[in-house]
């Protein structure tokens, strides 16, 4: 039902001419897999830290001490934060932070020894931990590179994880590419992150940051690169397909976004490598006049959307206002839902949820998977 790379290559270059006909064969697959329901998470965004070893080119999150927004959130930060985002209806916080900065940064280091740890995902671990006993919010995490010992303690208190493969191209860790100076972005470091996740069970989320200086073929490579890893394990419960801003103080604020078109080959030709069961997202709020396109080409989610917190990967970007997002979907003949942070397939599978959290999850879906209608006052926002 998938196709083969030969075959992704020559569609991914599709000319304009022929790129509706890509869209309703992407769409028409996704329908017979995921039918016509669009999903979505209500979320916080939880900066956990912005300081970061790597200095990816287009990045704009992460922070050096001292800088302007160079900052390490504190136990009471997280739990207020938390707190405010249960008051609204969020079920998701999104850990986000900068890889091991304490390997780099000494103030990470004196950071971590006043609060009693001794690195920053052992102080990940504590504040989800912390999250699920203060609020009534469910933790992902995006932490970067993890071991196997790092992604086993965090699986006690998170309901899924995610790791931006972004590319398979180690052309890009040239001197003077997107991840010169990022020894965190080694692709088979992160392929083999993945890869632990997989024989953990843990529900994971991955994709590709597309328009970064990698080439059409190199795209491809990586959506079969995911394809392989979830074939063999069947844990990764999200692809996302972000597209690449440029912003003022990045090193590639020169560099051309990827097109419109450019992106809706790349989300259609994923869907035909990754099959019509895969969950296809892509950032509503990096495309805010292109729903009805992005439908087209065959995603069925919408991500997380926070009616609380910025968007601190792309700050300049905010979140649609989810009754706009509702109408957009609805008008395209799909129906909205809203997820929890782990997916409805997995949500309801004893072995990709630990005994601990079952209950909480349990108690927030249906007999889908999807969160309770009754839960959702997202309407009134």
């Amino acid at each position: 039902m998938t196709i083969g790379h030969a075959e992704a290559c020559a569609l991914i270059t599709t000319p304009p001419p022929a790129l509706d006909e890509l869209l309703a064969r992407a769409g028409a697959l996704r329908d017979r897999g995921r039918g016509r329901r669009v999903t979505f998470s209500k979320k916080v965004f939880v900066p956990l830290t912005t300081l970061c070893r790597d200095y990816c080119r287009y990045c704009t999150f992460r922070r050096d001490p001292g800088e302007p927004g160079a900052h390490t959130m504190t136990p009471d930060e997280v739990v207020a934060l938390a707190q405010a985002g249960g008051r609204i209806g969020a079920k998701e916080a999104l850990f986000s932070l900068g890889d091991r900065p304490e390997a780099v940064f000494v103030e990470q280091r004196e950071f971590l020894r006043r609060h009693g740890y001794r690195t920053t995902l052992e102080y990940l671990q504590s504040m989800c931990a912390l999250t699920l006993r203060e609020s009534s919010l469910l933790p992902h995490v995006n932490p970067g590179l993890m071991g196997e010992r790092d992604l086993a303690a965090l699986r006690e208190v998170t309901v899924s994880m995610g790791l931006m493969l972004e590319t398979t191209s180690e052309r890009l860790l040239a001197a003077g590419m997107a991840h010169d100076q990022a020894p965190d972005k080694v692709p088979r470091r992160r392929l083999k992150t993945i890869e632990l996740a997989g024989k953990l069970q843990v529900p994971f989320t991955t994709g590709l940051l597309i328009g970064i200086g990698e080439t059409l073929g190199e795209r491809v490579d990586a959506l079969y690169a995911i394809r392989d890893l979830h074939e063999r394990y069947g844990h990764v419960q999200e692809v996302i397909i972000q597209n690449f801003r440029a912003k003022p103080r990045i090193a590639m604020r020169q560099a051309p976004e990827p097109t419109l078109d450019d992106l809706l080959r790349t989300v259609a030709v994923a869907r035909l490598v990754l099959g019509p069961d895969v969950n296809l997202q892509v950032p509503p709020n990096l495309s805010p006049h292109a729903y009805p396109r992005l439908l087209a080409a065959g995603l069925n989610d919408w991500g997380g959307i926070s009616p609380l917190t910025i968007d601190h990967i792309n700050p300049e970007a905010p979140w649609p206002v989810i009754s706009d997002l509702r109408r957009a979907t609805e008008s395209q003949g799909f129906t909205l839902r809203e997820r929890l942070a782990i997916y409805p397939e997995y949500a309801t599978r004893p072995e990709f949820v630990t005994e601990a959290l079952r209950p909480r999850v349990e108690a927030w879906i249906d007999g889908q998977g999807l969160v309770r209608e009754c839960h959702e006052h997202w309407r009134h926002w």
